[in-house]
């Protein structure tokens, strides 16, 4: 025991990632791997106890601490006498948060109970997730990232500014956990449809990886959250006294994206190449370059490209039980060809490619895209950033949305375009007239950004539009029928995407993965789901489709030859879920 603590002290690793359930990582006292029912002890570099453990949000239970508990950890008179169960600390927190009527102020609360007590609030946003999601996540995140500053309290994840450059390597040593197996990093340009955020982004990462273990199972100590800050365009924030990143306009070239190599080789040395790097609300222009440059070197991921492709995708399969057809026969108009809008359309050709055995060039001619210009022509090729090359198709200049829906006729209608109430009235009676069931998805964050409301989008088709969105809206009554909206929430996609590639210790993310996470979320959707005019399972289930989305990605990650953990398990669906981690507190020696 005295060589493990001189090891810990030393800051070397005390765990075998050999043993590791599930890709997990074990440490020397069995806390993974025991039961919920086992005793397991509190170590940190010794044992914690007293006033101590109670400052220790891995291992504070609050009043659940039991009587010989505070025996044997010198708790006796720290805390009142009640002995209370998580179940009912859950209950009395949970009324405390709905009691505030201000949306931040329930963030900001659950943000606090993470910093005491961990596992009670991975059990509160398991247990609640459906009313605790945009609560952690869109759209009140998107609040809480521009308030930041006012907000902050504790540090929580990583800072790597340019100060840090030519020592990033030391910095990630200075993170306490050495066993990490998901990183979601942004640099604050682009966060939501909020803009350049700078530092104050880390709102983001943190609110992901929250759901990466509520959600997808991924331990907490196996998740970091890492903000870049290059600095900030955003004036407002370089004048506010309370902001907490790089006083300074935006690196860019090659200052830039030398401290992004240096980072992502340190990330490599220091936790290994299994290690996903999740890469989080950078500009359009930096999203593409860094994708196209990591993804065959490292494992990585961009949700706002490949996470919203797969969820989106996912609806669009789903849907065709009540459109009809394959997805070859449908056509779609997109407004948006950013990193999402093309990420989405990419996926789709490549699925369309894919089901129809046609070359994906072919694939593209169903999918049209329009940006600020207008709708994508090959006319207009030659000023055409590089990403938006593949959707110029032959066709006269439009200017329009409208202009677009009446010529191209779409089936299908996309927002990505991070501008609200941009479905006007005039362009959903468009869809409407040539569209039995028009299937319409708003799709922009937060809220306030998306492209229609779910009760414009019914209201002006008569009840007949198939809506989903970004950003939840409530149920909407039309003429007696109630229609529940669809959210095409990255939630779905990206906690059990990341957990397969981490149960199948996966060295590359490979886009026929991302077909396979979509095509796993698509069979959750039941009859009865079809029957309230949903295309996306409800997310009390979450944790269930997680499982057979990581399952499916798994299965993909060993039939692609890109999983090192072997032997492949028999029923991956079982392994997913035997392999999550479980918030319930644990009994203490």
């Amino acid at each position: 025991m005295e060589s493990i603590l001189k090891q810990m002290k030393e800051g070397e690793s005390v765990v075998d990632p050999s043993s590791a359930v599930g890709g997990g990582v074990d440490d020397v006292y069995g806390e993974d791997r025991a039961s919920e029912d086992q005793l397991i002890t509190p170590w940190t570099v010794s044992v914690a106890s007293g006033y101590t453990l109670l400052r220790d949000p891995h291992h504070n239970k609050g009043l659940a601490f039991t009587e010989r508990e505070r025996d044997s950890h010198y708790l006796r008179g720290l805390l009142p006498p009640a002995v209370a169960t998580q179940e009912l600390q859950e209950k009395k927190l949970m009324q405390n948060i709905r009691s505030y009527e201000v949306p931040l102020h329930r963030y900001v609360a659950m943000m606090e109970l993470e910093e005491r007590n961990e596992r009670l609030f991975y059990k509160l946003l398991i247990d609640n997730v459906e009313e605790l999601l945009p609560v952690v996540y869109t759209p009140t995140v998107g609040e809480a990232c521009q308030k930041y500053g006012s907000i902050f309290k504790r540090p929580q994840g990583l800072y790597i500014s340019l100060k840090e450059k030519g020592k990033i390597l030391e910095v990630l040593r200075n993170w306490p956990e050495r066993n990490i197996q998901v990183i979601v990093v942004t640099d604050g340009e682009r966060i939501l449809g909020l803009g350049d955020l700078g530092c104050q982004g880390m709102g983001i990462p943190v609110g992901k990886l929250a759901l990466y273990t509520a959600l997808g199972g991924v331990r907490p100590s196996a998740c970091l959250p890492i903000t870049i800050d290059v600095g900030t365009n955003n004036q407002k924030l370089l004048d506010d006294e309370f902001y907490i990143g790089l006083r300074q306009k935006r690196a860019t070239g090659k200052e830039y994206y030398d401290l992004l190599e240096e980072f992502m080789s340190a990330v490599k040395q220091n936790y290994g190449e299994k290690v996903l790097v999740q890469f989080e609300d950078f500009a359009n222009h930096n999203a593409f370059e860094l994708l196209a440059k990591y993804r065959t070197s490292h494992l990585v991921f961009n949700d706002d490209i490949q996470g919203t492709a797969s969820v989106v995708l996912a609806g669009l399969v789903a849907s065709l039980k009540l459109l009809g057809g394959s997805l070859a026969d449908h056509t779609f108009l997109f407004l948006g060809a950013g990193e999402a809008g093309t990420g989405i359309a990419e996926l789709i050709a490549l699925e369309i490619s894919t089901k129809a055995n046609i070359p994906i060039d072919e694939a593209r001619k169903k999918i049209w895209l329009v940006d600020s210009k207008g709708l994508i022509v090959s006319s207009r090729k030659e000023t055409l950033q590089h990403f938006k090359k593949p959707w110029a198709h032959e066709h006269e200049p439009l200017s329009t949305l409208l202009d677009a829906v009446k010529a191209i006729k779409p089936s299908v209608l996309i927002g990505t375009s991070g501008v609200g109430q941009t479905f006007t009235q005039n362009v959903v009676e468009a869809m409407a007239a040539f569209n039995e069931r028009p299937l319409i998805m708003a799709l922009s964050n937060p809220t306030s950004q998306a492209e229609c409301t779910a009760e414009q989008a019914y209201t002006w088709t008569q009840g007949r539009a198939i809506f989903s969105s970004g950003s939840p809206f409530d149920p909407y009554e039309y003429n007696g029928n109630l229609f529940i909206p669809g959210q095409a929430n990255n939630a779905y996609i990206f906690p059990g995407l990341g957990f397969g590639l981490v149960i199948s210790g996966a060295i590359r993310v490979h886009d026929e993965m991302l077909l396979a996470a979509s095509e796993a979320l698509a069979n959750q959707v039941t009859q009865e789901h079809y029957d309230k005019g949903m295309i996306y399972p409800p997310l009390t289930n979450i944790r269930k489709i997680s499982a057979h989305i990581a399952a499916n990605v798994a299965a993909k990650a060993y039939d692609l030859g890109l999983a090192t953990r072997l032997p492949r398990p028999t029923d991956l669906v079982k392994y997913a879920e035997s392999c999550m981690y479980t918030p319930n507190y644990r009994s203490y020696r």
